[in-house]
């Protein structure tokens, strides 16, 4: 008899915190980074980053090295080299190319103005005119619905042709979305659960559409509950969130620790962000993350 063929191990464990470089790091983006760490060494697993920087006109000189900077004073230190996706257009052009071929992409001449009758969902071509920079748009067939199960929103649906429409891909401006190029990344870091934040949460079908059209793996998804103003209104690098504090790290840490719902640490006096680290990723609970958190004073 032949051989019985070997068993496949599943893929390591591996997440990923990928912060856009418009400002410094901020509560919010403490939170989604520390949860991400945490949930990839609860798991065994690695944990790395990556900067998304394609949007270049929103890119705030020196703030993906402050960043950087600020990660390693809270001790959350990538377990590789850090990517950025600035240098990965040809990737982005390889996927775009063969969701071209397949059908799955088209040129749109479309403006805001032409699709401000649709409220911006574009359900099809109504341009008035050519224009010479036509962005590129994934090709979304009509009744797509794509359903998820979010280890912490719980399930979550989209019915993409209606809600989204064709969404874009390459812009006219010659950026890369930030669709197309989180999902090609994804698949090269072999990252297999996305831990981000909630207001990224229906971005998620859109990307699975392409993850299928590229026969790429779709990973596991965790949306973190959002820090929000007492107006209702996420705190963000750019508005009243002050950034933190690289020389004094542990308090943010605390804070954000606190905010995924999890039991306080007794940590021994003295304590830096490693000892902090080393006692909650040994007493984690994903479980306990809230999906949603009281507002905060910006």
């Amino acid at each position: 008899m032949p051989d019985p063929a070997p068993a496949i191990s599943p893929p390591p464990h591996r997440g990923r915190f990928a912060p856009s470089p418009t400002g410094d790091l901020h509560a919010g983006s403490l939170l989604a980074a520390l949860g991400s760490w945490l949930c990839a060494r609860s798991a065994g697993g690695e944990w790395l980053v990556r900067i998304e920087d394609v949007d270049r006109p929103r890119e705030v000189p020196g703030a993906a090295e402050r960043q950087l900077a600020t990660l390693h004073a809270c001790g959350l230190v990538p377990d590789g080299p850090v990517l950025r996706q600035s240098g990965r257009g040809n990737a982005y052009r390889a996927a775009l190319d063969r969701l071209l071929a397949q059908g799955d992409a088209f040129h749109c001449h479309c403006s805001r103005a032409d699709l401000a009758a649709t409220g911006g969902v574009h359900l099809h071509c109504v341009a008035h005119r050519r224009r010479p920079d036509p962005a590129v748009r994934f090709r979304v067939r009509p009744r797509t619905r794509i359903g998820f199960q979010d280890r912490v929103q719980g399930w979550f649906e989209q019915d993409v042709s209606r809600e989204v429409g064709d969404f874009v891909l390459l812009r006219a401006d010659g950026c890369w979305a930030y669709q197309l190029a989180v999902v090609v990344d994804d698949a090269a870091q072999g990252v297999t659960e996305v831990v981000r934040g909630a207001d990224l949460l229906d971005s998620t079908p859109r990307q699975m559409l392409l993850q299928r059209a590229l026969g790429l793996p779709t990973p596991a998804y965790l949306h973190l509950p959002l820090l929000r103003g007492r107006d209702g209104r996420k705190l963000s690098k750019s508005e009243a969130d002050l950034p933190l504090d690289p020389g004094d790290p542990l308090p943010s840490l605390q804070l954000a620790w606190q905010r995924l719902g999890q039991a306080a640490l007794a940590l021994p006096s003295g304590a830096g962000p490693e000892a902090f680290l080393d006692a909650a990723a040994a007493h984690f609970d994903a479980r306990r993350i809230p999906r949603s958190l009281p507002p905060v004073d910006g």
